[in-house]
């Protein structure tokens, strides 16, 4: 398949020749699984035990534990896919990705509202398809990977031919398609940290594609005008935020802060190299959420203050191989797709490690690749497979500079057209 005439009148393999892969991204992001693999046998009998205490439910010990290693192989696999799939596979159909990840929570959300059995309820939410003994799947995140590619597509074409900044062709049509997303993920769904790392996705992006500095300010404005409105209008979510600006003079009698206090908890305890798998006492039922949002903190208590820092330094490294691999794309299609990936995967390390040591509020957002659940991690996966196959299509951006010498003089932003592109580099 070969993608002619949009920026350059040439085919991509006439740009740059195909070359091998950023094995250090496959390698990263297997490591990152294995370790949420070890954390669940770690942790999965004494989650077990709670739920069955508390619930009455006949839970294996091995039952997270196994139910984890379905997700890694259905994730390992979603990445080797997408690690195959030709790139333009994606380009093309970006705008049917949208469609379907909009048809999926608008029929989620029907169904919530007509009691159907598979239009699973948790916590007064419905964010779920019950697909029974094949778990469940969160539509958002189709919604999520739908956004990332559409949005590539459709900023890449606008930032090449020089109109990042019009307001009628470019910011109206993203805010129009945001502002939807955010409505089904934030208001219908009443998920506002997936709604946050769809803004960070989507800023991300705009970024890239040479955004205004003044425009983007006025847009960063309106976004938190819109986040002060729901967190305003939703009671849970004004008790994390008052507790969050308590800090430590929270009592402890104080019901919302119950959570933050125990991953602080878990934390504190590891101390500097933990207490060892298998002695966690915040997975036994105190800390909230141990296997999902709160997996960082029982880390923490388990590997200890070197084991944190470890795991940090090993997102940072997958980061990096990431913003490297965005530097070396010549389209700026496949560009943003890589900067939504970006996005994507750091909000959600940033957010939930911020949350866990007490400097931002509670968002209920999951830890990439580590937490408990199929969903999140089948769709990070697959993304990081994306931008794994996109690693073979990079240059030095040396070379990109020689090639947009020359910009395009309608445009007003960083981001010039390509004239000079005959010349192939492995």
């Amino acid at each position: 398949m070969r993608d002619r005439g949009w920026n350059t009148g040439r085919s991509s393999t006439d740009v740059v020749r195909k070359h091998r892969p950023d094995y250090l991204i496959a390698l990263y992001t297997g490591i990152l699984m294995l370790l949420g693999l070890v954390i669940m046998y770690a942790i999965g009998p004494q989650r077990a035990n709670v739920l069955n205490a508390a619930l009455g439910s006949d839970f294996s010990d091995s039952y997270f534990f196994t139910k984890q290693i379905i997700s890694i192989v259905i994730a390992a696999t979603a990445f080797v896919i997408m690690a195959l799939l030709p790139y333009l596979l994606i380009v093309k159909h970006a705008s049917k990705l949208l469609v379907v990840g909009l048809i999926a929570c608008v029929v989620l959300a029907i169904s919530g509202l007509a009691g159907l059995s598979f239009a699973e309820e948790v916590n007064g939410a419905t964010r779920w398809f019950n697909l029974g003994i094949f778990g469940s799947i969160q539509p958002a995140e189709i919604l999520k990977f739908g956004m990332l590619a559409y949005l590539a597509v459709f900023l890449g074409v606008r930032a090449t031919a020089g109109e990042i900044n019009d307001v009628r062709k470019t910011l109206i049509p993203t805010a129009l398609v945001s502002a939807l997303a955010l409505f089904i993920i934030v208001v219908v769904q009443k998920d506002l940290g997936t709604g946050v790392s769809l803004t960070a996705i989507v800023m991300t992006m705009l970024f890239v594609a040479g955004l205004n500095r003044r425009v983007g300010a006025a847009i960063v404005a309106i976004v938190l005008a819109a986040m002060l409105v729901f967190i305003v209008t939703a009671p849970h979510r004004m008790a994390r935020v008052a507790t969050f600006f308590q800090g430590d003079n929270t009592s402890t009698e104080d019901g919302a802060a119950y959570h933050i206090q125990h991953a602080k908890i878990a934390i504190g305890t590891g101390g500097l190299f933990g207490v060892g798998i298998g002695n966690s006492v915040q997975a036994t039922g105190y800390l909230p959420e141990a296997i999902n949002d709160s997996v960082f903190a029982i880390m923490g208590e388990i590997f200890g203050f070197v084991g944190l820092l470890s795991l940090i330094a090993l997102f940072v490294a997958l980061l990096m191989r990431l913003l490297k691999v965005m530097d070396g794309l010549v389209d700026m299609r496949l560009k943003l797709l890589v900067a939504g990936v970006f996005g994507w995967f750091g909000a959600h390390v940033m957010l939930n490690i911020a949350a866990m040591i007490g400097i931002f509020p509670l968002t209920g957002i999951t830890l990439p690749l580590l937490s408990f659940g199929g969903t999140s991690m089948l769709f990070m996966a697959a993304a990081l497979g994306m931008v794994y196959h996109l690693s073979q299509y990079t240059i030095h951006p040396s070379r990109i500079k020689e090639m947009t010498q020359y910009e395009d003089p309608r445009s007003r932003g960083r981001v010039g057209r390509t004239r000079h592109t005959g010349r192939r580099r492995s």
